[in-house]
């Protein structure tokens, strides 16, 4: 049944999803961690700041002379739905393929997978960037005391500057209340505010036109020839409203005058037809419902909406010098690169991270986070690449700060566009593998596109698994039986159903495997000295199919349903291959021990069993869980690493769950220093992956976020682990909202790098074990219940068996 918004908040509001019983309050007020800031204007992309409210995106450049808003829109996609994406050739040749691996020609078989196997997607599409939004104030010169920033903990983006006597103020706030952005000039001298505003060319079909005295009107065609038609896309509208105190608003050749005025607000609003909505309806609609509201009420009305979940967590990692957190952003994020010690700058960046889900993914948002969030810088658009969902990693790492950081409804978009692969899916299945079930591959769009592309990267059959990972995160973290019933289940049920019959036994040992399919996106040497990417049985089809069939079998025994049906995947999933350890001490990437052709590729995709997984664990696993940090020395060793900053996300990740804190430290450093912009927006730096130069990508961001989170907490186990891989950097901290699975909501403080004190906060009943170190504590919980721990209320574990909560 599908995952709709009504549904997810009741059944939250049953479960307790929400924190309101125990609400994070925000720590003393320190700009150093809250505030992004500057102190001239921006003169590239990566300068500008981001404002967002679900839907309609915006970066504020704050020039005096030339404001420049970068908009977009998450639905302002090129291209339309699709039949016949899968290649009609596929099914009859694919037991062909397989027997070419499994006779050992991987030459030959790769050669197939490139011919037969690749779908067509001509009509693909992308998000596309919008026309910018320009503010001409003509010449003001001789201007001082210029100020540029970004409060996060009430996301509005200020400007301040003098000239003369006068105070020019500018206040920008995307509104998910009121659907609109808007903007505030006001100047402390009176008369003062003049400018013209108008949008910019872009790279859109468009006209523009004055609706009346206050009002600019875009009517545009997201088209692109690119990745679609140049034919097929959205139509857009972009209405744009002046109210202003005093002066004089006129009307003009596309654009609108303003002279004269004491204050002037601008409302804007962006409409497309996705989805069969009317885009000039929309617009006025929005612009209609706020009309006669004073922008005070539209700043309150915003931050209504908006602070009760960025409060719900709050972190101190301990206070940078003084001469190093009073700078603007960007020298301090250059100084981090050249080794200063910030760590306000750290916290500033999980907050940045948590600030981008509420700003780009909220529980009625239409889509969910794609490569660039809600925004787009137009570069990833117009490459190979595209703005959209890529499923072998990146929108996973969009979403998983989502419940460790306490904003689970931010994931109900997803939640839908799964449920859309489930449908679409299901037609792959059959035309191309002959299977039941559903499955999805590498990249997807707003239409649910399943079919492979590319050999290499585009042929992931198990993407559709590590996207449905973040419903189970959901079910496991908050323990919604309705959710679990009728969203998580049915969905994963069905990818079940399709692995079952797609995947084949290996023919001298018996094993149950995959193929052909990617390990995205490495390729590996065959024997003959060639180069191959597909295989049969690669180790991350094996780790998501094991979660897969184990997610469902706790699932039925949770439901008491399908018993007949579990014993089917308990079965199947004890013919599994096993993790193996190849000549080098490394974890295996592939069913043979393959020479990588690529040792310095940024992809790790094999250790996912470490993280999201958990099949691997320094204290479960350890012969695997060394085999997996050799796999990663072996990487960065490398000559020429790839680096990207969702690699170096991995990395933080990583050495978390190894229980390395000073590495996962270190990397996630070099994150910041080494793969952020002066705005900290994350990039994937120029000269990797076909990339000309830096383009934003915001896994980045919010995987980093849930790498600081991982950092401090742990309950994948069965057990609350807090401060699990606390750096030795971090000597004195706290925080507090982060949640655990089983439906728990914790605070921590430590102090010269000791635990101090904690609380967990119990949103139904639960038993469970809390660790510190080597020490546990057996917890029992009621609803609402939260219990204090001290450093002396956990004892030496014993080797008793942990229970799951």
């Amino acid at each position: 049944m599908p995952a709709t918004r009504r549904r997810f908040l009741q059944g939250a509001l049953a479960a307790g999803v929400f924190s309101r019983l125990s609400p994070a309050q925000p720590l003393a007020d320190h700009a150093a961690r809250e505030e992004l800031w500057y102190n001239k204007p921006a003169e590239r992309w990566l300068e500008a700041l981001p404002v967002g409210n679900g839907r309609l995106g915006a970066m504020i450049f704050g020039g005096v002379q030339i404001e420049r808003i970068a908009l977009s829109e998450s639905t302002a996609w090129s291209g339309a739905p699709a039949q016949d994406e899968v290649n009609p050739d596929a099914l009859t040749h694919l037991n062909e393929i397989r027997q070419l691996f499994f006779s050992g020609k991987y030459d030959e078989a790769q050669n197939l997978c490139g011919k037969y196997l690749p779908g067509h997607s001509k009509n693909f599409g992308t998000n596309l960037p919008l026309p910018e939004l320009q503010l001409d104030f003509g010449n003001l010169a001789d201007t001082s005391e210029y100020r540029r920033w970004l409060r996060l903990e009430e996301a509005i983006a200020r400007v301040t500057f003098r000239r003369g006597a006068a105070l020019f103020t500018r206040e920008i706030i995307a509104s998910h209340a009121d659907r609109v952005l808007a903007i505030r000039l006001t100047c402390s001298s009176p008369g003062k505010i003049r400018f013209r505003m108008n949008f910019s060319k872009g790279i859109l079909p468009s006209s523009v036109k004055t609706g009346d005295d206050n009002t600019l009107v875009l009517d545009g065609q997201v088209w692109e020839k690119m990745h679609s038609t140049d034919h097929d896309g959205v139509a857009l509208q972009i209405r744009a409203r002046i109210l202003a105190e005093a002066g004089r608003v006129t009307a003009e050749a596309q654009a609108i005058k303003v002279d004269a005025a004491n204050n002037v607000t601008v409302l804007l609003a962006i409409g497309t037809n996705f989805a069969g909505a009317d885009p000039e309806t929309v617009c006025q609609q929005t612009l209609n419902r706020i009309a006669d509201r004073e922008f005070a009420q539209l700043r309150k009305d915003h931050l209504a909406d908006y602070q009760p979940l960025y409060h719900r967590t709050a972190i101190d990692l301990g206070e940078s010098r003084p001469a190093t957190r009073q700078q603007p952003t960007d020298i301090r994020r250059k100084a981090l690169e050249a080794g200063t010690e910030d760590p306000e700058l750290l916290a500033l960046f999980f907050n940045y991270g948590r600030y981008l889900m509420i700003s780009g993914s909220r529980a009625d948002s239409p889509l969910p986070l794609a490569l660039q969030g809600i925004w787009n810088d137009g570069l990833a658009s117009s490459m190979g690449w595209t703005d959209d969902f890529h499923l072998d990693i990146n929108t996973q790492q969009n979403y998983w700060p989502a419940e460790v950081c306490n904003l689970a409804e931010s994931q109900i978009p997803l939640f839908h566009l799964i449920e859309l692969l489930c449908e679409r899916g299901r037609t792959t299945a059959k035309e191309m593998y002959g299977a039941a079930g559903w499955v999805t591959h590498t990249v997807t769009n707003p239409w649910g596109f399943t079919a492979p592309e590319s050999p290499g990267w585009g042929i992931f059959v198990t993407a559709g698994i590590w996207i449905a990972l973040q419903m189970w995160d959901h079910w496991t973290f908050n323990r919604n039986v309705e959710f679990l019933r009728r969203t998580a289940y049915p969905v994963l049920r069905e990818a079940a159903e399709f692995f079952l019959s797609y995947m084949v036994a290996e023919p001298t040992r018996g094993w149950v495997i995959t193929g052909p399919s990617d390990s995205p996106e490495n390729w590996y040497i065959t024997p003959s000295g060639g180069r191959a990417s597909e295989s049969m049985g690669n180790t991350v089809d094996r780790v998501f199919v094991f979660a897969l069939y184990t997610m469902c079998i706790e699932a039925s025994k949770t439901l008491a349903i399908d018993p007949e049906f579990r014993q089917r995947l308990e079965n199947t999933r004890a013919k599994l291959p096993p993790f193996q350890i190849g000549r080098h001490g490394q974890l295996q990437e592939w069913l043979e021990d393959f020479e990588d052709a690529e040792p310095n590729h940024r992809h790790t995709s094999h250790l996912v069993a470490l993280y999201p997984g958990h099949q691997i664990s320094p204290r479960t696993t350890p012969a695997l869980a060394r085999a997996a940090e050799i796999t990663i020395e072996r990487r960065m060793s490398a000559r020429h690493w790839e680096q990207s900053e969702w690699g170096r996300a991995n990395l933080v990740v990583y050495y978390a769950r190894l229980l390395k804190g000073d590495d996962a430290h270190k990397y996630l450093v070099s994150l910041v220093a080494k793969a952020a912009d002066d705005n900290l927006l994350t990039y994937s730096s120029g000269g990797i992956a076909g990339a000309e130069q830096n383009i934003f990508a915001i896994d980045g961001n919010t995987a980093g976020t849930a790498g600081i989170a991982e950092m401090l907490l742990q309950s994948q186990t069965g057990e609350i682990e807090l401060l699990p891989s606390l750096p030795s950097e971090w000597p004195n901290g706290s925080v507090r909202g982060l949640c655990a699975r089983g439906g728990l909501v914790v605070d921590v403080a430590w102090r010269r790098g000791r635990l101090v004190s904690a609380s967990i906060f119990s949103k139904q009943r639960v038993n469970t074990v809390a660790r510190y170190g080597e020490g546990i504590v057996s917890l029992e919980l009621q609803p609402g219940q939260k219990q204090h721990l001290q450093p002396e209320s956990f004892r030496k574990r014993d080797p008793a068996q942990v229970p799951n909560h």
